[in-house]
């Protein structure tokens, strides 16, 4: 007897398919996280990343390329910043209708090119293939690098960190910052060298609704949050802030000492407060994106 995918959700789909993966003595942190971390030397650890954007659900059809591609990129860096490193070198997968003109693929190209001289981004290579139906898939593996040991992961909140945001949120697609968002990847780096560290941390890519109780359950947590001090974007609610997603935004637990260094930071102004985490389950809220559900 087959079941489909949404009747399980993503969660429960993704729980069905880890036990398949393989791990050597190598990687340090796999499934569960923005990102793989894989040992490199004394100094550095490496950051692995895939993210796919796909026509319809990422993007429409008549989004200007430059801005697909862009995207597509970009959001592959946010993981990368989450988890408190630097990006490297990436490689594209398109898959591509061929009655799709060629401006298209030379179009997504350059807004990739300029996102990664923006950040130092080597585009190493890849991989074309069509599509016997129409439609646009883009695949980005992303390398990163982070100093060793230093990777901020989602499981190392505790009861009573602070949860913060940065930036604002809802939103996101009717106004287009899910095209035009800049991945946070000088702010996280800002708030180490300020000695400003993160218990826990993760990109805002499918809603605080969906992102947040994320966060929570891999630290073995729960959490309490004042919707009334949510940055919402102007114009959208509370509850856009919640649900809406592609926000791409850091959501970030901090522990005492880190809110003492934060107020009398630069970064004050920058992290907005919404509540902490907890060592009961605590609240709901609503749900941000759910991949597979009906």
């Amino acid at each position: 007897m087959s079941t489909p995918l949404a009747e399980l959700g993503e969660n429960a789909t993704l729980a069905r398919l880890l036990p398949f993966l393989t791990t050597n003595e190598e990687l340090l942190t796999g499934p569960g996280d923005d990102c793989a971390v894989v040992a490199r030397n004394a100094q550095w650890d490496t950051l692995l990343k895939t993210d796919v954007v796909v026509e319809s659900l990422h993007f429409t059809r008549e989004t200007e390329p430059e801005r697909i591609g862009r995207k597509a990129l970009a959001r592959a860096v946010s993981d990368i910043a989450a988890m408190g490193g630097l990006p490297e070198h990436a490689l594209i997968t398109i898959l591509c209708h061929p009655g799709r003109p060629v401006e298209l693929l030379e179009g997504i190209y350059r807004g990739m090119a300029a996102l990664a001289q923006q950040f130092g981004i080597s585009l190493a290579g890849g991989e074309t293939s069509g599509l016997p139906h129409d439609g646009l898939v883009i695949n980005v593996a992303l390398t990163g690098r982070v100093e060793h040991g230093q990777a901020i992961l989602r499981s190392g909140g505790s009861p009573g960190d602070e949860l913060f945001v940065t930036g604002v949120l809802g939103g996101s697609f009717p106004t287009g910052w899910h095209l035009d968002f800049e991945p946070r990847v000088e702010l996280a780096r800002g708030l180490l060298e300020a000695g400003i560290r993160p218990s826990a941390m993760m990109d805002l890519s499918d809603g605080l609704g969906t992102d947040l109780p994320r966060l929570a359950a891999a630290s073995g947590c729960g959490f309490e949050i004042d919707e009334s001090r949510l940055p919402c974007r102007p114009g959208f609610s509370t509850h856009d802030a919640v649900s809406h997603g592609e926000d791409y935004e850091l959501l970030l637990a901090l522990p005492p000492e880190g809110v003492k260094k934060l107020v009398n930071s630069t970064f004050a102004d920058t992290l907005h407060n919404i509540g902490r985490l907890t060592a009961e389950e605590g609240q709901k809220i609503a749900s941000g994106w759910q991949h597979f559900s009906a």
